[in-house]
Formats: C-alpha cells, structure tokens, sequence
C-alpha cells in the first residue's frame, strides 16, 4: 500500500502492529523508497543491455519501450528505463494487461487467425550453445545460443592420429572454452572409418533442434558413408537459475577461457606435428643426411620441452622452426 500511495504522492505512513503489541507508524517519503529499491532496479537494467548486445542493437535502434507489470508504475523505475534508453517509456498502456494482450494476440496467431500485412511471430531460442569436444579438451560451438529454433547446421572434423578407424563424439552445452566448465550431454562413436593418414578423413557432423527443442546429432564419414547419430532434450532439468549461472560464469571467466583456449590449441597442434614428423622418420629417416637428422631431432626435443609451459607464444614458434627444419624432408 506504502509502494502504491508513492506513486502519487511525495510521502506516505507505514502502519503495523507487531506481534507483541508495539504499533509502527513510520514516514516514508519516495526517495527513501528510492535508495531500498535503487540495486534491484538496477539488477534490472543489467540483462536488458545484455539483450540488446547479444541482439545486436544500440539504445539508438529502439524505437519505443512498453513498461509490463504492475511495478512499471513506479515513478523511478520510469526514469531508470528512460535514462538507459534515451527515451521515456510508453506507459499509456495499462502495465497490467500487456502481457495478456501479447499473449492473446500469439494464441490468436497461431491458431491461424493471421490478418494482411502481420509478419510478427514469437520464436523460441536456444538459450545455451551446443557444440562438441575437440583435442585437448576444447569446446567446439555448433550451434551458437539465442538461435531460433528449429535449427540445423553442419560441421566437419577430421582424425588426429594415422590409420585412426573410429571417433569419439562428445555433445556439450555451454559458452565456456573447456569441456571441464560445460554441460555434458551425451557421448557415441562412430566407427569404421577408412584408415587413413591423420587429418585425411573427412566426419561430417550435423546438429540438429526441432521445434520441440529435441537435439539430434549425427556423425557421417564422407567416403564410404559409416554414420552414427543420438538424440538427447539440452533443456532437461536445466532451470533458469542454471543458465543464468552458466551465463554469469562466463562473462566472469571470458579472459582466463581465451587464454587457456589457445593455450590448449597449440599444444594439441605441437602434438600433431611431432607425431607427424616421428612417424615420418619412422618410415624414411634414410632420405636425411646426417646433418639434417641432426637438427630435425633438436627441433623435435626442443618442441617437446616447449609444450610443456604455458606460454602458447613459445609453443608457436617451436612448432613454425620445425615446421621449416622439416619442409626439405617432406
């Protein structure tokens, strides 16, 4: 009754008689209102700049902003919205009634009653992204979050170790780097791969959401066509405190997760090349004069002692000096 009276007036009583029998009678006038409530709207305004970033929308493109439920009334709550959009909110509509009025004109639309000239439709998005583990331990995002749904898309991989007959596919949710800070959702292989050497095979990936919001992933080997597939729900028991925490998680973590990323990636392409170049001298370390053999085996020790910091800069250097100590052999 105190919120409501504020709305109006510049000033107003709290009554309450305690359970003891002590009777409260306090002024509360509406900036002191204002400072308890200013970090809640606050929290407000977070998540819609958010919405307008991942919309790709400035406050510019915002052509006009209706205020929905009933403490839209608020006079500060008014002032915060036009002061984060530019613009005072349109609040010539009963703040009560909007959301039934949207509602009804959703039903409306899609029990097919759609009148000339309505191209308006309420599309429900993919709230994490979904993608698969990859070397090293890395996320790789098929499909990326707030995508509308149903949606498909399609991604190729390719083996890491020669003569490599069968792939792990490991289905992850999530916007972190590492698989260790993403949702697992689902593991299959697909097998009978062709041997071949390593990074010759070609493994069409394809995620899949229908409409229901059930994924499907299938993993296809483009040559003699072996596949395998799996279905799992993404949004089974994942509640909106938990997105919101996968989200927070990582806007806080963004920095250290890009770091580790190309950490992580230059190790898994050192490993690459090393088991490349020692596969190689397996089979022809004949074609080398003994010079040459001499420092191919000093880039490889010196690759392998690099791998081991965490310096992904070190890491690329090593493997581009072996890269160019190798190209004579190759």
């Amino acid at each position: 009754e105190v919120k409501e009276y504020l709305t109006h007036h510049g000033e107003a009583h709290f009554n309450a008689r305690l359970s003891g029998g002590e009777v409260i009678d306090l002024p509360v006038t509406q900036n002191d209102f204002w400072e308890m409530t200013r970090t809640l709207v606050a929290k407000t305004l977070a998540p819609t700049r958010k919405a307008l970033r991942d919309a790709g929308l400035s406050v510019a493109d915002v052509k006009g902003v209706v205020m929905v439920g009933g403490a839209t009334r608020m006079p500060h709550v008014q002032r915060a919205v036009a002061g984060c959009f530019g613009q005072a909110p349109l609040n010539n509509l009963d703040p009560d009634k909007v959301v039934a009025l949207g509602a009804a004109m959703q039903a409306n639309a899609l029990a097919g009653n759609r009148s000339a000239g309505e191209d308006w439709l309420l599309l429900d998005v993919i709230p994490l992204s979904l993608g698969l583990e990859t070397m090293g331990g890395l996320v790789e995002r098929v499909i990326h979050r707030n995508s509308t749904i149903p949606v498909a898309k399609a991604q190729e991989f390719t083996t890491f170790k020669d003569g490599q007959s069968a792939m792990s596919i490991h289905v992850v949710q999530g916007e972190r780097e590492l698989v260790s800070d993403c949702r697992s959702l689902a593991r299959f292989e697909l097998r009978g791969i062709p041997a071949m050497v390593a990074g010759a095979a070609r493994i069409r990936v394809t995620f899949q959401v229908d409409a229901d919001g059930l994924l499907a992933v299938s993993a296809k080997e483009t040559t003699i066509g072996v596949e395998a597939s799996i279905a799992v729900k993404p949004s089974y028991g994942l509640s909106d405190e938990r997105i919101t925490g996968m989200l927070k998680d990582s806007f806080e973590h963004a920095g250290d997760d890009l770091r580790i990323r190309a950490l992580r990636e230059q190790q898994v392409e050192a490993e690459r090349m090393l088991e490349s170049v020692e596969s190689a001298l397996s089979q022809d370390v004949g074609l080398l004069e003994e010079t040459e053999l001499v420092a191919i085996r000093e880039g490889v020790s010196w690759l392998r002692s690099q791998v081991r910091r965490s310096d992904h800069r070190a890491i690329k250097k090593a493997i581009d000096d072996l890269n160019r100590l190798t190209e004579p052999f190759a």
